[in-house]
């Protein structure tokens, strides 16, 4: 469909008075560059999406985001500070801290001793980087990453960070950075959702925090710009499955009938929500032969599941879900997001981390080679990492064979790979306790400004109207791409 006709078929009584014939006059002006947006992404020509977008040639067409929820301790695997070992069990200095806001896991300590980290570090590849000795495949590939010291947020705990990072704001209802691409950009596959959601388990803490649909929900767009989530048991997409006794046929005309009802509920109300009910429907019957193709990895070659790991034919599994990431972008999915829970550690950090740590390690290293070798990475953006950092100083009890972090927004660590980011580089540098930022901050508006405009979006200029306001995923502040990050 023409996206400039589902547009105006969507449109609701009062935006089309609102809008006026500056609405149509800019349905108008684009009808005369019909070619432009196609052009411009050299590749699948998109359905849907906005008639403007994308904004200029975008280097990726596609996304996944591995994001570790429950903040990954930024000193045990990245961020490497030796001099600590000098201060372990000192109280960290107060014009370190200075006046951080802390927890009320840790607000009623009476030291803040230093926790140096117990787990060897070397540099690796042409950058030097340093990385931890539990992440030895990570290590392999970090002259294929672009990592960052110096990512910080606001929020200081995990729902309204993780709101925060996945929303562009702390309180719910805003839509997602997925459902913000599906919106802007369209679909490039019509047999699969734009934006797909996996929530693997884990092997770490197992009091983990929970995760609301709302990290991948519409918020005010249209609910068909949702992420998709996909199941490791039974029906993959819940209620795909046709009930029994009920065939494809019946099942074909059921829909039918239920689409005349709609458009004539939409024909009376005019409400773009209707719409939407229609294309879930459609798309969800189109679903029931495209996914079953998309779960089913017998196909794959043993030196490509070899590469994932022996966890990989495992359904659930963190290296699974990564594998049908690929198999996802590889079908022309928009944006994959896999949430990767258990990375909470508030105690027994040399108990957990590891775990964690081994459940990704091997498989973050195969899906950057896989789409390396398969020359899909260069249009490929993958991002990883979470939603703070964690303290150097120690929660709780501390000896130096085990000690636990507690949140910490003022710097983490994140890497990207592939999508026009620049390959083995370091940005951004902290202090000597892991604790401020000394060189080259980016906020999380900055990063997922970033992550737009390598998928060819001026953050600024994607834009919807809430309340009045043209409200947008990085804010109101002056953030923008990180430029030293860029091909």
């Amino acid at each position: 469909m023409d996206p400039r006709r589902e547009y105006l078929q969507t449109i609701t009584r009062r935006h089309f008075f609102q809008q006026g014939a500056l609405g149509l006059g800019t349905a108008a002006l684009a009808s005369m560059l019909p070619e432009r947006a196609q052009a411009a992404t050299n590749g699948p020509q998109a359905v849907g999406g906005l008639p403007n977008l994308p904004h200029f040639a975008p280097k990726a067409k596609r996304a996944i985001y591995l994001f570790m929820a429950g903040a990954p301790c930024q000193m045990d695997m990245f961020d490497y500070k030796p001099t600590m070992n000098d201060w372990f069990d000192k109280d960290l200095p107060e014009s370190i801290r200075n006046g951080q806001r802390l927890t009320t896991m840790t607000s009623g300590q009476k030291r803040f001793p230093i926790a140096p980290s117990k787990f060897k570090f070397k540099q690796h590849g042409k950058s030097g980087a340093w990385v931890s000795e539990l992440l030895p495949n990570t290590a392999k590939m970090v002259d294929d990453l672009a990592i960052i010291k110096s990512l910080n947020t606001e929020a200081i705990n995990h729902d309204p960070a993780i709101t925060y990072i996945t929303t562009g704001h702390q309180l719910p209802g805003r839509a997602s950075l997925g459902s913000w691409l599906s919106y802007g950009l369209g679909s490039m596959n019509q047999d699969l959702p734009s934006f797909v959601v996996m929530t693997p388990k884990w092997s770490g803490r197992q009091q983990a925090q929970a995760l609301y649909n709302r990290l991948w929900g519409s918020g005010f767009l249209a609910s068909k710009y949702a992420g998709v989530s996909l199941r490791s048991k039974g029906d993959p997409i819940l209620f795909l499955s046709n009930p029994d006794g009920v065939d494809a046929q019946t099942r074909r005309r059921m829909l039918d009938s239920l689409s005349k009802l709609n458009q004539n509920t939409f024909d009376q109300i005019g409400d773009p929500e209707t719409q939407s009910r229609i294309a879930q429907y459609e798309m969800a019957f189109r679903m029931q032969t495209s996914v079953p193709g998309l779960t089913d990895i017998t196909d794959e070659p043993k030196n490509i599941l070899d590469m994932y790991g022996p966890d990989v034919t495992d359904p659930g599994s963190f290296a699974s879900s990564c594998l049908l990431a690929r198999r996802m972008v590889e079908r022309d999915v928009r944006f994959v997001q896999i949430f990767h829970r258990g990375w909470d550690q508030h105690g027994d950090v040399a108990g957990s981390l590891p775990k964690q740590c081994k459940d990704i390690d091997q498989a973050c290293w195969a899906l950057v080679q896989d789409l390396k070798q398969r020359g899909m990475l260069e249009d490929t953006l993958v991002v990883w990492g979470g939603e703070f950092g964690r303290t150097v100083y120690s929660q709780g009890k501390l000896t130096k064979e085990n000690y636990g972090r507690d949140h910490h927004p003022r710097c983490f660590t994140t890497w990207m790979a592939g999508g026009g980011i620049k390959p083995g580089m370091v940005h951004g540098e902290t202090d000597e306790f892991s604790y401020n930022i000394v060189k080259d901050p980016v906020h999380i508006h900055d990063m997922n400004a970033t992550i737009l405009d390598r998928l060819g979006i001026d953050h600024k200029r994607l834009t919807y109207k809430v309340l009045g306001l043209d409200t947008r995923l990085t804010g109101v502040e002056d953030h923008g791409p990180v430029k030293e990050l860029l091909l």
